[in-house]
């Protein structure tokens, strides 16, 4: 099972380019795409969704054209946007069976244990005849993954997922998942780096359009091995030494600035070496010090 996405463009009426030549291969597995507030991560899963058009470029998953075998895709499309609406007043097990039928699901026996097995895999078994309307955060998103899975799609989007989800229901969310990849291919856009270090064995940085960086995100790290420098300084301090350094990201520790500073040599000053992580890889791509043999 392989996505091919080849030379995407988008620009919307507005002018703004939301795409640029996106050029990715996803295999079976989650694959994330991490990148900022409007980088371009929705536009590009809503194309793959078929909600709208890009303006250049083909999109394939294995033999259907997902450009125009529209039908054919969503067949074998889950999909879980970044806001999605439910009837509030609607049982997770009702509203989840009239989903089931739309989905073609039209046997009632088969819907029934489809049902029951999307609600037990989803931890909401329990909770089946709880309306909606009581749902927290996290409980709504794993009904909206249950949704996702009807009929075992081979394409699975989730973007955003765990925006505003608190950090049980997060490691709740992760770990359901991080189940889903084993038979599909699972694209998970965020902008929370923890996400896909936490879950994803390939990734792509996105920014203003266009992919800066695509790499399995363990590489990506050992390619910034020595070359990530921290100090840490009175927040009076750092104007100054953002004109002498290439500053990747900076962070608030008791009061005090901790700086990263991406550097091939020792900087001196107060400067140590620490061991880098995939946040340490995104904030370098971001400043342009992509290190290339980490997409390899």
């Amino acid at each position: 099972m392989a996505l091919k996405i080849s030379n995407i463009s988008k620009t919307y009426s507005n002018g703004v380019q939301a795409l640029r030549n996106v050029t990715l291969t996803i295999t079976n597995g989650m694959y994330g795409l991490l990148g900022p507030n409007g980088a371009g991560k929705s536009t590009l899963m809503r194309t793959l969704a078929t909600l709208q058009e890009p303006d250049t470029g083909t999109i394939h998953l294995d033999g259907i054209d997902v450009l125009t075998q529209k039908e054919e895709l969503r067949q074998t499309l889950g999909y879980l946007p970044q806001e999605f609406g439910v009837y509030p007043k609607a049982s997770a097990q009702d509203l989840l069976d009239y989903f089931a039928v739309l989905k073609g699901i039209t046997n009632r026996a088969s819907r029934k244990e489809v049902v029951e097995a999307l609600l037990k895999q989803t931890n909401l078994w329990d909770k089946r005849r709880q309306k909606l309307g009581g749902f927290s955060g996290g409980m709504k998103q794993r009904f909206g993954v249950a949704v996702a899975l009807l009929g075992n799609p081979k394409l699975m989007i989730v973007d955003e997922p765990t925006a505003g989800l608190d950090p049980a229901e997060r490691v709740r969310f992760l770990n359901l998942l991080s189940e889903l990849g084993e038979n599909s291919v699972v694209i998970l856009s965020t902008h929370i780096v923890e996400d896909v270090t936490e879950l994803c064995t390939r990734m792509a940085i996105i920014n203003k359009g266009e992919i800066l960086q695509e790499a399995e995100p363990l590489k990506a790290v050992a390619g910034l091995q020595g070359k990530i420098w921290r100090r840490i300084v009175e927040k009076s301090a750092l104007p100054a030494l953002e004109q002498g350094y290439k500053i990747i990201s900076t962070k608030l520790l008791s009061g005090k600035t901790v700086i990263h500073i991406y550097s091939d040599t020792e900087p001196g000053k107060g400067f140590e070496q620490v061991a880098p992580d995939l946040e340490d890889v995104y904030f370098s791509t971001m400043a342009g010090q992509t290190v290339n043999q980490a997409a390899q």
